[in-house]
C-alpha cells in the first residue's frame, strides 16, 4: 500500500525511473543532534537495494563528489540533520531557498554549493532531505518514541527504494 504523504509522494516522483542512485549520508556522527544523516545512509546500505549506492560523507560532503561522478548516478538523494521545527524523527524534503535557515551545519562547504556542483558536474538530479534531531540539548540523541517515529518513516522510504522502475 503506497503512503500518500506529499514528502514521500515526491521522492516517488523524483526517483521512480532512477537506475543509478546515490544516497548520501551528511553529519557528525559524535554529536548526537548531527548525526542522523549518517545513520539514515546506513540503515538504507543494510537493504542492499540493486541500483544504490550509499556513500558516507561525514563532515565533508564535497569528499563524495569524485566517488558521485565515478558512479554516475541518474539522482543524488542527500540526508542531513535539519532543524525545521517538527517533531524529532521527522523527514522532510529541503528546498534549496530553505537549506540556509534550516541545516544544523558542522560542513566544512557550504552544502548548496556541493549540491549545485554535483547536479552540473553529473547531470543527476539531486535532493535535499533533512531529518529533524532533538535539539533540547546537544548530546542528546532521538528519544525512544522519537526513534521509533523515524524508523516508520524510513520504512516508508525503503518501501518507496523498492518499487522504483529499475
Amino acid at each position: 500500500m503506497q503512503n500518500t504523504d506529499p514528502v514521500f509522494d515526491a521522492v516517488r516522483r523524483r526517483i521512480n525511473n532512477s537506475r543509478r542512485l546515490a544516497i548520501v549520508g551528511i553529519g557528525d556522527e559524535l554529536i548526537p543532534y548531527d548525526r542522523l544523516g549518517m545513520y539514515t545512509a546506513r540503515e538504507i546500505d543494510q537493504h542492499h537495494q540493486p541500483g544504490v549506492e550509499v556513500f558516507l560523507a561525514g563532515t565533508v560532503p564535497e569528499s563524495v563528489t569524485g566517488p558521485l561522478r565515478r558512479y554516475q548516478p541518474d539522482h543524488v538523494l542527500f540526508f542531513d540533520a535539519a532543524d525545521m521545527g517538527a517533531r524529532p524523527g521527522t523527514i522532510a524534503m529541503i528546498e534549496p531557498g530553505q537549506i540556509h535557515a534550516s541545516l544544523v551545519s558542522t560542513h566544512v562547504l557550504p552544502l548548496p554549493v556541493v549540491m549545485d556542483y554535483i547536479e552540473r558536474e553529473s547531470g543527476a538530479g539531486v535532493t535535499l532531505f533533512g531529518i529533524q534531531p532533538d535539539l533540547t540539548s546537544a548530546d542528546k540523541d532521538l528519544s525512544d518514541e522519537d526513534m521509533a517515529y523515524l524508523t516508520r518513516n524510513l520504512d516508508q522510504l525503503f518501501q518507496i527504494l523498492c518499487e522504483r522502475q529499475v
